[in-house]
């Protein structure tokens, strides 16, 4: 039987998450969420429990990503199930402590939903991130979401690649959802960027309602960008960068870029092009956190997923 003849019925997602601050210098979703803290009947629905939460406050008071280790990585098996104590990173401390709040991970008394709410300083304008091709009710979230902000563009990231997917502050949830907008500096409040954050979640807690109200959701098919392999900057032996991203790739995120073409410029001005097998689509470009991490940009291929038909239980 195809994806399009099926029904999918799902629990009624009653407990919604909003994250903000799990890098405290991207500063959208710090103030969004600072905001419904103070106020939240904007984000309130009939019949759904919505929470805004800073996930790392201390990161947010410093305006640093982090404070001894990044968050949205610290949520392993390994960090969860560790001893907790004042020994353990700050972020590790917390990881435990949001997996109390919203978790357990992997457990039915795990929340249903949670939004994450990130910045980037690529050129990526608003991306949903989806962790599983399998997650039905989430693509049909974002499909409703790419429909409703339409002509403005919202574009899908699917990372469930087995080495480069990593251990996210939403994964606790059953239905884990990281939004990405950009570009915007870190530290810095871009008033469009908040605009289009604040509207994207918008959408997606209208969708819930109706979702819980009884609607029924047809199937449909979403256009998804999958990640494919990591890309570091050039480096000599010692470790160090020794080119840019060459000008003709900067700020061209989601573009393909094709075996041949211009991908690094050497501090000398030689040009160093892509050697892959094929056309792939390019993201997080530059992206000015990910040079601890010795990342350039990831590649992805464009594709389609069928979302089934989903309804409530």
């Amino acid at each position: 039987m195809s994806s399009f003849n099926t029904i999918v019925s799902l629990e009624e997602a009653r407990r919604v998450a909003i994250f903000g601050g799990t890098h405290g210098n991207e500063m959208s979703g710090v103030t969004l969420v600072n905001l419904w803290v103070k106020n939240g009947a904007e984000i309130q629905r009939k019949g759904v429990e919505t929470k805004p939460f800073i996930t790392n406050p201390k990161a947010v008071e410093k305006c640093a990503r982090y404070v001894d280790t990044d968050l949205n990585r610290a949520f392993t098996p390994e960090n969860l199930s560790a001893p907790q104590g004042d020994n353990q990173p700050y972020e590790v401390q917390r990881a435990q402590e949001i997996n109390g709040i919203f978790g357990p991970k992997g457990s039915p008394d795990a929340y249903d939903v949670i939004f994450d709410l990130h910045n980037t300083t690529s050129n990526m304008g608003c991306t949903l991130i989806l962790e599983s091709s399998k997650d039905h009710f989430n693509l049909q979230m974002m499909n409703y979401i790419k429909k409703a902000i339409a002509p403005s563009s919202c574009l899908v990231l699917l990372n469930e690649h087995p080495l480069l997917k990593y251990s996210t502050s939403r994964s606790i949830a059953k239905h884990p959802v990281g939004l990405e907008v950009g570009p915007q500096p870190q530290g810095v409040l871009r008033s469009n960027i908040f605009e289009a954050m604040r509207v994207i979640l918008k959408h997606a807690l209208d969708f819930i309602e109706l979702f819980n109200e009884g609607m029924e959701f047809p199937s449909c098919t979403v256009e998804v960008f999958r990640v494919l392999e990591r890309i570091d900057y050039p480096r000599d032996a010692n470790g160090n960068i020794i080119a840019m991203v060459h000008p003709n790739l900067q700020d061209c995120d989601w573009e393909p870029l094709n075996p041949g073409d211009p991908m690094f410029q050497t501090f000398d001005g030689k040009t160093i092009r892509f050697q892959g097998s094929g056309t792939v689509y390019p993201t997080f470009i530059n992206e000015a956190a990910y040079y601890e991490k010795q990342q350039a940009f990831v590649t992805t291929r464009r594709e389609s997923l069928v979302a089934s038909s989903i309804r409530k239980v």
